[in-house]
């Protein structure tokens, strides 16, 4: 590749001859090229049909995920297989873009040409999902295509009277109901966007200026470093919303530094990951599952943000208060190359590179959708990275984003195809009503046995699903059960959403805490259940949100401040009770004492709630809280300096 364009080759196995990588490399920047182009003229100008646009951003990335797919393969025949399914992806963007009329004209109905466009469809999906996610959601819509086709042969009320390929076709690829359904809206309108935005941001330096903001403001604290990590893990993450994206991305950085003064390598992975997996709730960018809840509940993104917000940081503080009383607990030295000094050459060389961050809060509190947010914060990137020679990107740098962005994206693209084919088909054959009202039954209407088995329930869906699969799905077959016993909406999908995604730090399949424990050489278990004591904020959290709507921004002004100092209390108090450690080491007594009286404070009735059991079961909780915490302190009261220079003498 002539004029430096090598740096766009993908990465391909040494067997692979020099002119098939190049070719290949070449055709996926084509098409992420395309994707990228589609998706900012649909955001921009939005003047393309939904069915158009959903369709041929698909078409565009399965085949560019099925080229990379191919590439990367070792067996010639997979390989070749994939190149061939990589044509056949096109081909229903093309279909539907020509036959969109003709579609409308006909009431969606299936043709024969159809037919075997949605075959080939299908094995795109299958394939594409095997080869990015693996087989739990393979195995799904699998499941999911099977009931439909064969549900006339289930007995009682689950049983239905079956449907053909031609009534799938319309349904699943010739409508908005399947495939590309709502799932592969969000994907198009706000997941690769903001992916993008995410990018080039990282592409110009802004996530090593979070690195430095980070270290300068932890300064030569005690477990500076891994205030250090848990800060920019958490800011980086408000321009990514992956957690395993931000472990290998301030992780290679953080966790050496943490295990150098002295923080043990299991300690060290579970910080990054626990850290790292706060971006997916923090604003103002949340993972992709925010902003399919926006369009799900049919409310601004500005509200599930501004709902998402007391949590977040509730999250972050307690990780942050941790790892501070850890690095008390192991006595560790500090980060002597940071500080004041450090943050000031930051914010004054480096500061402006925040700029599209800021205007994208700005732009999003003005009331812009946050597509039109994006897009202008993707020209404001633009248009100040040519200031330094360090963060100047041109042609090639620009076609590397795009490069990067349908790489990163691919998984959730793939999820969302996947989901969207499974909820066309609980949409066409009513089982989607028929578990929500499972699980009320299962739960005999008692609303905290049903929130046991809603958390159980998304958390099993977690390990097998990326969150925003896993949430889509708890969405449509969970989030009814609970508003069907009174609870808000935003609280019931906030409850799901919380839980679909814990399963990135909580074992077997925290895929966050082992990445953290690839780079910090600990083990992978190990540092998977450190990571869930030190976020255990996301395993309680949910729970407040049904007795503290005020976390959400829900009710009054006096249950919103209620509800923030009393989840503040509990959440901090647990902290220091799990740490076992606040100036000295705290006894077992003194753990579990502090424990009851946060449990207490957290007490399950609505916070605004003064009848007498509720009040005196608060106040003894914080008398337990405060003297708990007052009697290690007191046992580090100052020597004074007559007793010290006596001791001496």
């Amino acid at each position: 590749m002539p004029f430096g364009l090598e740096q766009l080759r993908l990465q391909a196995p040494d067997t692979r001859s020099a002119p098939e990588t190049a070719v290949v490399s070449g055709l996926f920047v084509a098409l992420a090229i395309g994707a990228t182009a589609l998706v900012i003229n649909g955001a921009y100008f939005g003047l393309i049909t939904a069915l158009i646009l959903r369709s041929a951003f698909f078409s565009l990335v399965s085949s560019a995920g099925l080229l990379f797919v191919g590439l990367r393969a070792r067996n010639s025949g997979v390989r070749w297989a994939c190149y061939a399914l990589a044509a056949v992806a096109l081909v229903p963007g093309v279909h539907l873009w020509q036959s969109y009329i003709d579609i409308v004209m006909r009431g969606a109905m299936a043709t024969e040409p159809d037919l075997w466009i949605f075959v080939g469809l299908m094995a795109v999906v299958l394939v594409l999902v095997r080869m990015a996610l693996g087989w739990a959601l393979v195995i799904l819509v699998v499941a999911a295509l099977a009931y439909a086709w064969f549900g006339d042969l289930i007995p009682g009320k689950y049983g239905h009277g079956g449907y053909d390929l031609r009534r799938l076709t319309s349904t699943l690829m010739l409508s908005t109901e399947g495939i590309y359904g709502l799932p592969m809206g969000v994907a198009v309108e706000y997941i690769f966007l903001f992916a993008l935005l995410g990018t080039l941001l990282m592409r110009i330096g802004t996530g090593s200026v979070f690195v430095d903001l980070a270290r300068g403001l932890t300064g030569r604290v005690q477990g500076g470093p891994g205030l250090s990590a848990a800060l920019s893990s958490s800011l980086l993450g408000t321009i990514n919303g992956s957690a395993v994206a931000n472990v290998v991305t301030t992780g290679t950085f953080t966790i050496p530094l943490m295990k150098r003064v002295g923080y043990t390598p299991n300690l060290a992975g579970a910080i990054e990951a626990a850290a790292s997996s706060a971006g997916q709730i923090l604003p103002p960018v949340m993972g992709a599952a925010a902003f399919l809840m926006a369009e799900i509940l049919g409310v601004p993104y500005q509200q599930i943000a501004l709902a998402a917000l007391v949590p977040g940081l509730l999250y972050v503080a307690a990780l942050l208060v941790a790892v501070r009383l850890e690095a008390g607990r192991l006595d560790l030295a500090r980060d002597t190359t940071a500080g004041l000094a450090l943050l000031r050459e930051t914010v004054l060389k480096r500061g402006y590179l925040l700029v599209p961050l800021i205007a994208l809060i700005v732009f999003l509190v003005l009331g812009y959708t946050p597509t039109q947010a994006a897009v202008i914060c993707i020209v404001f990137g633009l248009l100040i990275s040519p200031w330094r020679k360090s963060t100047r990107i041109g042609p090639v740098g620009l076609a590397m984003v795009c490069r990067d962005t349908l790489v990163a994206t691919l998984p959730i693209v793939a999820a969302v195809a996947a989901a969207g084919a499974v909820i066309g088909v609980l949409n066409l054959t009513g089982l989607g009503l028929m578990l929500s009202s499972l699980i009320v039954e299962t739960g005999g209407q008692q609303l905290w046995a049903i929130l046991l088995l809603t958390a159980l329930a998304s958390f099993v869906l977690g390990m097998g699903l990326p969150t925003s699969a896993a949430y889509l799905l708890l969405a449509v077959l969970v989030a009814p059960a609970l508003t069907k016993l009174g609870l808000p909406p935003i609280v019931a999908h906030m409850f799901i959403f919380y839980y679909g995604l814990v399963s990135a730090i909580t074992p077997p399949v925290a895929l966050a805490a082992y990445a953290a424990a690839s780079i910090s050489g600990g083990d992978a278990n190990k540092t998977a259940m450190e990571s869930v004591r030190l976020g255990f904020v996301k395993l309680l959290v949910p729970f407040l949100f049904v007795t503290m709507p005020g976390l959400l921004m829900l009710g009054s002004g006096l249950q919103i401040a209620l509800s923030i100092v009393f989840a503040g209390i509990g959440v901090v108090g647990l902290t220091i009770s799990f740490a076992g450690w606040l100036g000295r080491s705290m006894s077992v007594v003194e753990r579990l004492a502090m424990a009851a009286g946060c449990l207490l404070v957290l007490w399950p009735t609505d916070v605004a709630a003064f009848d007498p059991v509720t009040l005196g079961a608060r106040a003894v909780g914080l008398l337990v809280v405060g003297f708990t915490i007052w009697r290690p302190l007191a046992d580090r009261r100052p020597v004074p300096a007559t007793e010290e220079a006596g001791t001496k003498a």
